[in-house]
């Protein structure tokens, strides 16, 4: 069986500048949940299920970080959405990036202190 990623939560401090953070970078609304007594923002899922769903987690166990699992977010746009990043509060870690023929990267700090990163595709 090969390892697919399902799901994803982000540790934040403050769900609320979280959620602002991430719907002002990724042009999108998260939903609020609870679970198990965890607040939590879920991102919109894509439509025939492609790509592991997240959501940004808040509650005991979840402590944001610049350590651990990092997550990468698909984007079309690195440049674009690395200034919609740092108009939001965020700082950029590590600028865009070639990675040859897979494309381009680039890695944020978001407004909680987590280490976030970006992919992009060599075709757009």
């Amino acid at each position: 069986m090969r390892p697919t990623v399902y799901y994803f939560e982000i540790p934040v401090s403050d769900l609320e500048r979280a959620i602002a953070f991430y719907g002002a970078v990724f042009d999108c609304e998260l939903e609020r949940i609870e679970v198990d007594g965890n607040q939590m923002a879920t991102f919109p899922s894509l439509a025939g299920g492609a790509g592991a769903a997240g959501a940004l987690a808040q509650g005991e166990s979840y402590v944001p970080g610049t350590q651990g699992v990092r997550v990468y977010f698909d984007t079309n746009e690195i440049e674009d959405t690395l200034a919609k990043a740092i108009a939001a509060g965020g700082q950029v870690l590590y600028p865009k990036t070639s990675i040859g023929e897979l494309g381009w990267v680039a890695e944020f700090a978001d407004s909680e202190g987590n280490w976030i990163a970006l992919s992009q595709p060599l075709s757009t």
